[in-house]
């Protein structure tokens, strides 16, 4: 039987834990928090993706997509509009107000990014990514 410091996935929830309460704090001066941070970095890197593409991309539910994106668009950060391709699917735009933000939360989600890797070389992080995933893909 493994002992409790053997489990890999308690050293992965722990440092989730940590670093999400880090980038919580940074974040809350705007009103932001992580999840609708991720769903701003998509669009300030891609503008106008649709709410689906977004919840593939995040690998997350689409209510969930669907709940985030009606509280930043709440907050003026983003707009949603009927996609002219497809009638049932909502595209995403940011607002002036979410364009800049982007000029405030991504020096920090860079600083943050650079405070992380701190002392980690490229090729161990893309180790660590590697099999991150594969993890991630066990786990489904």
């Amino acid at each position: 039987m493994l002992s409790w410091g053997d489990y890999i996935s308690i050293d992965i929830h722990q440092t989730d834990l940590k670093l999400t309460s880090y980038i919580k704090n940074k974040l809350a001066p705007f009103n932001l928090a992580p999840e609708q941070n991720l769903i701003l970095m998509l669009l300030w890197e891609l503008d106008g993706l649709s709410q689906n593409d977004i919840a593939e991309k995040l690998d997350k539910d689409k209510t969930n997509i669907a709940r985030m994106v009606l509280n930043l668009e709440r907050k003026g950060f983003i707009k949603r509009t009927v996609s002219q391709h497809d009638r049932r699917s909502l595209k995403v735009n940011l607002t002036e107000k979410g364009r800049a933000l982007g000029n405030k939360i991504i020096p920090i989600t860079e600083e943050f990014n650079h405070l992380v890797t701190h002392g980690i070389t490229e090729e161990e992080l893309k180790e660590l990514s590697r099999i991150l995933k594969k993890m991630r893909e066990n786990a489904r």
